[in-house]
């Protein structure tokens, strides 16, 4: 079952109110969850304002059929980036969230994608097309992961050998601990790269 957003507990936290930075989780992925958490820290560290998305996916969404999701996530996500009036540079998603690859190079908003279904056609073909700085993150051993289309997308890529899609090694919670260092450590580079964005 898909987390929701507690009403108590905030989803905007404040920085350069010019610089957006929207936070998109994935099917079962909160914002609270550690990847998310971190880079959460990471933007407001750099200055920028962040919004977390919190969705609850529809009854039946996994009888949608790749398009469907995909619109589904477009639809998010283009409401979220309007509602900030100009101000959205950035997206940062966890795998269902890479669904807005297509919005996210249309508009030409720098992208960190952490885990991206890299096997979908729709999302590989966006991130192909994207010219804005992108960030691709994903584990060795994450079947939704292909080294060969990140690296065809001509963008950074970080790929942790051994991770599953969580980006964690299974029944080794300090090693993934250490992976988790890692993106954090990537992240909060490729984070400074945008100042001048």
């Amino acid at each position: 079952m898909p987390d929701s957003a507690p009403s108590s507990l905030p989803t905007r936290f404040a920085g350069d109110p010019a610089r957006v930075a929207l936070v998109l989780p994935g099917g079962g992925y909160s914002p609270a969850r550690p990847l998310l958490h971190f880079a959460r820290a990471v933007l407001l560290r750099h200055g920028w304002t962040v919004q977390e998305l919190w969705w609850q996916l529809p009854d039946g969404f996994t009888d949608f059929g790749a398009d469907g999701q995909v619109a589904w996530v477009e639809r998010q996500v283009a409401e979220a980036v309007d509602a900030e009036r100009g101000a959205c540079r950035l997206l940062v998603g966890k795998s269902l969230g890479s669904f807005a690859a297509g919005p996210a190079a249309d508009r030409g908003l720098a992208a960190a994608w952490l885990t991206p279904v890299l096997t979908l056609d729709h999302v590989a073909r966006a991130l192909g097309r994207a010219q804005a700085p992108t960030l691709l993150v994903g584990g060795g051993a994450d079947r939704l992961w292909d080294r060969r289309t990140a690296d065809a997308t001509g963008h950074e890529v970080l790929e942790l050998p051994g991770a599953d899609h969580g980006l964690e090694h299974d029944g080794d919670p300090l090693g993934s601990v250490d992976l988790l260092r890692q993106v954090v450590e990537r992240l909060d580079r490729f984070v400074g790269s945008l100042a001048d964005r």
